[in-house]
């Protein structure tokens, strides 16, 4: 077996679940992530914990939206919730075989769909989770790589190429511990790129360190805006990937916390549609800064993407209760903008990054 596996399963069992004796785990993936499945199964049992699987087959979410009827969509099954009710940590693979299966499946029903599952998030919000992502070929088409290449790429992302994972993302900790502590007296937060000059208030907001104990790889601060307090415009620097979809080129115009224009160069109406979810779709629910700058390329997945160093990103929908970000929505979407060149962070008034970079 590749070590790097077995460092991957002790990395995500004792790290990110952070899992005790006699806890109950909840282990979800594809088919695809069975070597990882099995190993963190059995780091579960030796921890003296209970782990429960719930392993999905290929083409799983494709058969669903084809056949599925409206009570499908629009009811959330008491298995589901029990699920939720009964663990005491989540651990989420992602692992596709075909990223675009859902290219051709309508927004509006995947919009009820997510409605309809939005209690069980909250419900999951509140207790101990992690996510992370199995290298397979799919993935690694979209990231233009090799499927050897991919693997190496999520593995030293995670840090399982060296001798102590967690060693390294307690040295994240400390490095964003400093931010966090810095952001958290902040009032006024101004972005300013190309094509972009947007601010709004993060007073009574908190900064949370993202240091790998929930998303593996990590490496991000993030808290909830004022919902009420968003102004200016934003275009994104890459494609949004959701629902099997790219929407390319996004631009958004915000006045006094709501979206008043959008538009996007391809799959316009897909964005227009999910952000008809709800009321809160239309709001900001999260400010991030990504700080890993070991992960330097953009590979179509939010999970690392909206961690490359010297970038931000923007989520319309739902707000993380911990931040003490009050929006509510079935939506949570997350656009990325790339500072790296000639972006520029204020802070009240006064420079804070340029380039990516701390100034």
């Amino acid at each position: 077996m590749d070590p790097r596996i077995t460092k991957a399963a002790h990395l995500l069992t004792h790290f990110c679940m952070q899992i005790k004796k006699g806890e109950t785990a909840l282990l979800s993936g594809s088919v695809l992530a069975e070597p990882w499945l099995k190993t963190v199964y059995a780091e579960v049992l030796k921890a003296g914990a209970f782990p429960i699987v719930r392993m999905s087959f290929a083409d799983q979410e494709e058969l669903f939206y084809k056949h599925a009827q409206k009570q499908h969509l629009t009811h959330l099954h008491p298995a589901n919730a029990s699920d939720a009710q009964n663990a005491d940590v989540f651990l989420y693979i992602e692992a596709e075989s075909n990223t675009k299966a859902l290219s051709s499946v309508d927004p509006s029903r995947q919009a009820l769909r997510a409605k309809a599952m939005a209690p069980l998030r909250k419900l999951r919000a509140h207790k101990r989770w992690a996510l992370t992502l199995f290298p397979t070929a799919a993935f690694a088409q979209d990231a233009e790589m090799s499927l050897t290449e991919f693997e190496d790429f999520v593995y030293g992302a995670m840090f399982c190429d060296r001798p102590d994972p967690m060693k390294e993302w307690l040295k994240i900790k400390t490095i964003q511990d400093r931010l966090c502590k810095r952001l958290n007296s902040v009032d006024r937060v101004r972005i300013v790129a190309t094509d972009t000059d947007i601010a709004f208030s993060v007073k009574g907001r908190r900064f949370i360190n993202s240091y790998g104990v929930r998303n593996m790889p990590s490496g991000e601060v993030f808290t909830g805006p004022v919902e009420n307090s968003v102004e200016g415009h934003v275009r994104f620097s890459y494609p949004v990937c959701r629902g099997g979809k790219e929407i390319e080129d996004v631009r958004l115009e915000f006045k006094q916390g709501r979206v008043v224009r959008a538009s996007a160069a391809k799959n316009e109406d897909y964005l227009l549609k999910m952000l008809a979810s709800d009321p809160g779709a239309r709001r900001l629910g999260e400010f991030g800064i990504g700080n890993n700058y070991g992960i330097k390329r953009f590979i179509k997945n939010i999970l690392f993407d909206e961690k490359i160093g010297g970038t931000i990103h923007l989520a319309l929908g739902s707000s993380y209760p911990e931040t003490g970000g009050k929006n509510q929505s079935s939506l949570h979407w997350d656009m990325i903008l790339d500072l790296r060149r000639g972006g520029k962070i204020f802070l009240d008034g006064r420079l804070w990054q340029k380039d990516g970079r701390l100034a």
